[in-house]
């Protein structure tokens, strides 16, 4: 008996996540389709110049933009930062440095930091550390 590998596919969103882009800045052909497992990794392996293209410049989705910015997405929203973003208004944010901005970026900071903490001294339990 032979057995059939079914080919595993995944919406465009799903694809576009993956890869890093902004759906609606993909050409249309990228967005009515579906994307197979082994044409994603050949995306990732040897982009095309729109996907080359869309990484530069952008408009870049929340995830991207939240990253480039050192902020979470949460962050961006409370800034009222909804929409994708080119790479050219991410570095202007970026320039203006806005109040919104270097708040965000001050507790991603300590986020950070206390994650840091954590991992270092050990999760407490019970106000007991584990491992004691």
């Amino acid at each position: 008996m032979t057995s059939h590998k079914t080919t595993q596919t995944m919406k465009p969103a799903t694809a576009a996540k993956k890869l890093g882009v902004y759906l609606e800045a993909t050409p249309p052909e990228f967005q009515e389709g579906v994307v197979s497992r082994d044409e994603l990794n050949a995306l990732q392996t040897d982009p095309p110049e729109w996907l080359r293209e869309l990484r530069r410049t952008g408009p870049h989705p929340r995830q991207v933009v939240a990253a480039k910015l050192g902020v979470s997405i949460g962050g961006l929203a409370r800034g009222g930062v909804t929409d994708a973003l080119t790479t050219e208004q991410i570095d202007a944010l970026k320039t203006e440095s806005p109040a919104w901005l270097e708040q965000e970026r001050a507790t991603q900071a300590e986020v950070r930091k206390e994650a840091e903490r954590v991992k270092e001294n050990g999760v407490k339990e019970n106000g007991k550390e584990q491992g004691n």
